[in-house]
């Protein structure tokens, strides 16, 4: 765990949503915290890089977020 101000939160919600994503079998890969904005020291959390993923598992995911 690194010293910056919002590690917790940044990385428990980062779990969560990687945890969410499994219940509906989608993986993204490069889902991470962004290192870049992770690195500094701003007043707001880290942000969360959802990355790239291919059309089937962005189907499924547009499927588990009910936008059909």
């Amino acid at each position: 765990m690194s010293d910056h101000p919002h590690d917790h939160e940044a990385t428990q919600a980062l779990e969560n949503l990687r945890s969410a994503l499994e219940t509906h079998g989608i993986t993204l890969p490069s889902l991470d915290l962004h290192l870049l904005s992770y690195a500094g020291r701003y007043a707001s959390p880290p942000l969360i890089a959802l990355g790239n993923c291919n059309p089937a598992t962005a189907q499924r995911l547009a499927d588990a977020l009910g936008t059909r």
